[in-house]
């Protein structure tokens, strides 16, 4: 989805709500509760069997995802703010706790992702301008890769900076 189709419309959700997905290893979606569902403005039909990054957002920074993805694969658990689209343009911030699913003898079989309500004043004030600057960094480059490396290593000097490795940077918020 490219940004002329983002309708600028943020979608809520309850702060009792919570969003279940599942995916196998490769990040495909073999469940998706209705919370999911509804904001996505996705049939259970259409996501199941989809990438999880159906519903990325173009003004969420890759090297999030990519600290994510390379979290997970290690076989750790993290938090993360993420902004998610809905098919029709409409957007919705999510606190993220992904974690992977080890099968009996301790290979990943999957990954489970539970999302609640962001903070807005975590969103608007600290989260929103961090992505913004690792955005424009990642846009600086013609090549997506070498952008996503050179806000990669943004990210890694802002956390340096304030004497925090991401996690505790998360719970510092």
């Amino acid at each position: 989805m490219d940004r002329a189709s983002l309708t600028g419309v943020e979608r809520h959700f309850a702060d009792d709500e919570v969003i279940v997905t599942k995916t196998d290893p490769q990040g495909r979606i073999t469940y998706a509760n209705r919370v999911f569902c509804r904001l996505a403005d996705l049939p259970e039909r259409d996501v199941i069997g989809k990438p999880h990054n159906v519903i990325r957002h173009p003004d969420m920074p890759k090297c999030v995802f990519r600290l994510l993805w390379d979290t997970i694969r290690s076989g750790r658990e993290i938090f993360a703010y993420v902004l998610n689209r809905a098919v029709n343009g409409d957007h919705y911030w999510v606190f993220a706790h992904v974690t992977p699913t080890f099968a009996a003898d301790g290979t990943i079989s999957g990954y489970h992702s539970n999302r609640r309500t962001a903070d807005p004043r975590i969103v608007g004030g600290v989260i929103v301008p961090l992505y913004r600057m690792l955005l424009d960094e990642e846009r600086k480059h013609a090549n997506s890769r070498d952008g996503m490396e050179a806000a990669t290593a943004l990210l890694g000097k802002v956390l340096r900076e304030k004497g925090l490795d991401y996690d505790r940077f998360i719970f510092s918020l």
